[in-house]
């Protein structure tokens, strides 16, 4: 089995568009990505590799992730097509590329692209996607090479509202 989480970035300042890849998180946000983490960790889903967008507020909600869940900061790798460029299919073609010694593999990105992502990979989630969701969907496959489209079924899907009373 694979494991694939598909993860916006957290809640950014609103302003600032005409700069939009150096947005940075809000105080919400950082909180909303550590709540996140802490419910992760109950249900045991850790990360062997991280893809992120370089912009600003992906790659911070990436680090949040990766230094709550132990996962080594330094090992996040950065593409740029997650940044409003990739297709569907170069979001597949990145999975595939995915060593198979890496079970679960996180993506954090933007919408809308990241919901439309979790909407296609997935074969039953068809929820919504705010800042920091977290859609953790599972393969039943043993490589990467062979994940396709609406085959991953939903495991968890973690958003910060939930964390509201």
């Amino acid at each position: 089995m694979k494991r694939l989480a598909i993860i916006r970035h957290a809640k950014t300042e609103q302003q600032n568009y005409h700069r939009d890849f150096d947005r940075v998180l809000l105080d919400r946000g950082i909180n909303d990505a550590n709540n996140i983490v802490e419910d992760l960790k109950e249900w045991k889903v850790y990360p062997d590799k991280i893809i992120s967008s370089p912009a600003k507020r992906a790659i911070t909600t990436a680090n949040i992730y990766a230094e709550g869940l132990n996962y080594p900061v330094e090992k996040i790798e950065q593409v740029e097509g997650l940044y409003f460029e990739f297709t569907t299919s170069d979001f597949v073609e990145l999975i595939q590329q995915t060593p198979d010694e890496a079970d679960t593999l996180f993506i954090f990105g933007h919408n809308p692209f990241m919901h439309f992502m979790a909407q296609n990979m997935s074969a039953d989630f068809d929820g919504s996607m705010p800042t920091c969701s977290t859609v953790v969907l599972d393969f039943d496959i043993d490589s990467w090479k062979n994940i396709e489209a609406r085959s991953g079924l939903l495991f968890l899907h973690l958003y910060p509202k939930l964390y509201k009373e």
